[in-house]
């Protein structure tokens, strides 16, 4: 059964990591405009993320657009978001879970064989919640990675990752390592020594028949 240290710490990664999700997910870097090959243009830089595109003048003027249309975006910022949306859910749950069950807390009852189970939960919804996020990025970056070695695309229009996606993998990595911890809060089946039954005297009569 996992002590209460470990129990902090790993609620604490996991809630620093779904805070870097959270900001992750408002950030508009998640890819930029790419300056290589012939693409020498550097008046302006453009961003693109999950719900806005902006555009960074060398002046220092920002211009920002919230997207128009979800049907017409493409099917992997489509499915980013939607996945980037779901781990944030689950990882509010996750910490309400988790607060519950963790030894340092009064909720949940005295009863620590309970209490250990909830922070059990508490962790594998963690792992949950950062296993949308880390699938909704790489799945982004995929597609980036396809787009800019594609032949066909424009040089103009090829882009690169942004810091967005970084901050999205490292807060994803802290979830799945502090989920981790709070799982290793599993109580043991038998915390206590087997016992067993006493066996019954032989009697007189018993014992004198087997001399006879």
């Amino acid at each position: 059964m996992a002590n209460s240290g470990l129990q902090i710490l790993g609620f604490t990664l996991a809630l620093l990591g779904w805070i870097a999700l959270v900001a992750s997910t408002i950030m508009p870097q998640w890819k930029m405009s790419s300056y290589a090959g012939d693409n020498i243009i550097t008046a302006q830089a453009v961003y693109m993320g999950l719900w806005m595109n902006c555009v960074y003048q060398s002046t220092g003027q920002i211009q920002c657009k919230v997207y128009d249309s979800i049907l017409a975006l493409g099917a992997s910022l489509q499915a980013t978001r939607a996945l980037m949306v779901v781990g944030i859910v689950v990882g509010v749950l996750a910490v309400g879970i988790s607060s519950v069950g963790m030894k340092c807390t009064k909720c949940g009852g005295d009863d620590k064989v309970k209490k250990s189970r909830i922070a059990m939960g508490g962790g594998i919804t963690f792992i949950l919640a950062g296993l949308c996020a880390l699938i909704g990025a790489s799945w982004y970056g995929n597609q980036i990675v396809r787009d800019f070695y594609n032949p066909l695309t424009p040089v103009n229009t090829k882009y690169e990752f942004g810091s967005a996606i970084f901050v999205n993998w490292a807060g994803a990595a802290l979830i799945l390592i502090g989920g981790g911890m709070l799982s290793c809060s599993c109580p043991k089946k038998n915390g206590y020594p087997r016992s067993y039954p006493k066996s019954k005297p032989r009697s007189n009569a018993t014992s004198n028949k087997e001399f006879v």
